[in-house]
């Protein structure tokens, strides 16, 4: 069993940092692999990053060098720091989990989800 508990998120100016948390309370498996979806309104979601349970790490082309993906493997948490924030990063943002490999752009959606917390960037 996964279940996926994220925190953070809210709102903040252009140029700010953010941080995002997505603690998996349930089994832990080594083979769990975990990612930053998001959402805007009126548009498809989109991967933000990926965390493999190699630990590789992926970024969307829109977010690299501003954001970072990290694992905390003791507390079971992924953690995204979101820096140098713009207008256009607002969405709700999404964890995800499954085993083995995750893309930015999955043919099959990942098979567990947080319940997704709203970022705000105001310009």
């Amino acid at each position: 069993q996964v279940d996926l508990v994220e925190s953070g998120g809210g709102s903040v100016q252009a140029g700010g940092s953010l941080t995002l948390s997505c603690t998996n309370t349930g089994t832990t498996y080594r083979s769990l692999s975990m990612a930053w979806f998001r959402q805007q309104p009126g548009r498809e979601r989109e991967g933000v990053a990926v965390f493999d349970s190699d630990g590789d790490k992926v970024y969307a082309d829109s977010v690299k060098g501003r954001f970072t993906i990290a694992k905390n493997n003791a507390k079971n948490t992924l953690v995204l720091q979101m820096d140098s924030l713009k207008p256009e990063d607002t969405a709700m943002y999404y964890c995800a989990a499954d085993f083995g490999r995750l893309f930015l752009a999955p043919a099959i959606p990942p098979r567990y989800w947080g319940q997704g917390t709203q970022i705000t960037v105001s310009s």
